[in-house]
């Protein structure tokens, strides 16, 4: 198989919860960056994918979470 590059290639699915979540990508490297961001509403989903450039994803909001080590949802 070739080396496409990709650190692990994992998805997670995010669902908003509530309107104005927002979704951070944050950079692998030494110095850790804001490389991306995304607003979601109330219903919305984004499907999100680990890479080369992306080791960390940070939401602020209330969502749901789902991944292939299950599902996670935040607080009320």
């Amino acid at each position: 198989m070739p080396d496409t590059g990709v650190i692990s290639g994992e998805y997670v699915v995010i669902k908003a919860l509530e309107n104005g979540v927002t979704i951070i990508g944050l950079t692998r490297g030494k110095d850790t960056k804001f490389h991306h961001s995304e607003k979601l509403d109330k219903g919305e989903i984004m499907i999100a994918q680990f890479t080369e450039h992306t080791s960390a994803i940070k939401i602020r909001g209330r969502v749901e979470i789902l991944s292939r080590h299950g599902g996670i949802r935040t607080d009320e």
